[in-house]
This record gives C-alpha cells, structure tokens and sequence, in this order.
C-alpha cells in the first residue's frame, strides 16, 4: 500500500511539473457528511461452508461521519489527473436471528454482537473531457483503485471475535458530466464504476456545485457505493448511502 502511494505521488509530482506553463489548475475537493444506512450488506465467508446474512437486516448500523480528499490537476484544458483518499468504517449493532458460520467462527443466534465493515479506498484517475464549451463539460476515463475492506464480528467472548480482510486492485471506468446554467451554479453528476462476472463496484455522485468566486466552491448531494465480489473466498454485496457536502478549492 505504502509503495503504491509513493509510487502515485511520484507520478503525480512529475506530471505537475511538466505541465507547469500549460495554463494548468490545481483542485481540491473535501467533502464529508453521513451514511444514512446501508439497503444491503450481505455476506457469506467463506463463500463455501459460510452462513449468508445481511449486517442491515439483521443488525443495526450506527450514524457514521465519513470524509473524502481528492486533489486534481487540470492541463491543456481537458486533461485532469487526481487522487482520491476515502476512507470508511460502518459499524453495526444487535444480535443475528440465526447461528451464523462466519470466516469458520460460529456465532449463535439472539447473543450481542459488533460488526465493523470497513472500506478504504485509495484511487489515482485519468480523465479527458470529450466535451470542455461554456456551459458543459462531458469527461471520460481511467481510475486504477486499491481497495482495503475488511469485515470483523465481534461477540462478548474474546473466542467470537475475527475479522476478514481483502486487498486488492480494481480498474474503474471514470464518467464526469457538469451543466453550468450560469456562471455560480453547476449540477454535477460523476463517478467510477466497472462490473465482471466475479463482481461489480459503483460509486456514484449526483448534486449541484455552487461556485462564490473563481477560487472557492460548495457542493451538496447524494452519493451511493454499490458492489462486491462473489469469488472462491469470499461472497460479499453492500449497497451504503451517503448525504454529502463539501469545498471545491482551485489554487
């Protein structure tokens, strides 16, 4: 993980600066809010042998506060290569209806436990804007994303308590469509998404943008994570909801 941030930064660092004196933008984009829930979360591990649940039927998710950092740089007016750090961790609450086989723990039925989901992602995307005119702006690329999940139940005993953790790199399609009615406001629709027959990821951003002056913007609107993975280790869909806001800074 460490050697591929590096690795990004390098990267990153070396494109700022060869493109230096081609009219280019530097972005920041922090945005926070609250995962309103999650429609599903389901699990089977191991996918053979495992018990299959849903931590949102089952158990209870707590209110959770999450952030997100990407910086960007535009060049040549349609280019723009960002990085994103999004970090999250849900936790969950209750007791299963049923014995649960989970990562060859058994968790019996009606005993108090908690679930923690957690879902870093750190991704490095490419992205060229088919269309730049004054009041659109229609983009599409490339997103190289390292996914750091892990899943762990833990019961009233230290014998109950394990977790599951996955790795691993996901190559995403990037979309970004922007309408500008005037020159303050903008609706913005943007994400990554790519599926495969082992398994689908979406992270989706629909809302508006109002821009105060040419430096300083503010975002508000709904995000939503979709996907899993249903593979030989591990069988795993979560659908989580996010109520988002945030500050557009160009330097």
């Amino acid at each position: 993980m460490i050697s591929f941030l590096r690795r990004a930064s390098a990267i990153f660092t070396l494109l700022v600066v060869f493109t230096a004196s081609s009219q280019a933008q530097f972005r920041l984009d922090l945005e926070s809010g609250v995962v309103v829930g999650t429609t599903y979360n389901e699990v089977r591990i191991p996918n053979t042998g495992g018990t299959r649940f849903d931590l949102s039927d089952e158990l209870t998710a707590k209110p959770t506060v999450f952030y997100r950092v990407r910086a960007g740089y535009t060049f040549g007016n349609r280019h723009t290569i960002s990085a994103l750090y999004a970090p999250l961790t849900v936790r969950y609450t209750g007791q299963f209806s049923q014995d649960v086989n989970y990562n060859d723990v058994r968790y019996p039925a009606a005993q108090p436990l908690t679930a923690f989901y957690q879902f870093n992602s750190y991704r490095l995307t490419y992205r060229y804007d088919v269309v730049a005119r004054e009041r659109w702006r229609v983009g599409v690329g490339l997103t190289a994303k390292i996914r750091d999940a892990s899943i762990r139940l833990r019961g009233e005993s230290n014998s109950l308590d394990t977790r599951f953790d996955d790795l691993g790199f996901v190559p995403l399609l990037n979309v970004y469509v922007a309408y500008q009615p005037d020159d303050h406001w903008r609706l913005l629709l943007e994400g990554d998404a790519l599926g495969s027959t082992f398994g689908r990821a979406e992270d989706i951003f629909a809302g508006a943008v109002y821009q105060l002056n040419d430096r300083l913007g503010f975002k508000a609107g709904y995000r939503v994570v979709e996907g899993g993975a249903n593979v030989d280790t591990i069988y795993n869909f979560t659908w989580i909801n996010y109520a988002s806001a945030g500050i557009l800074l160009t330097l």
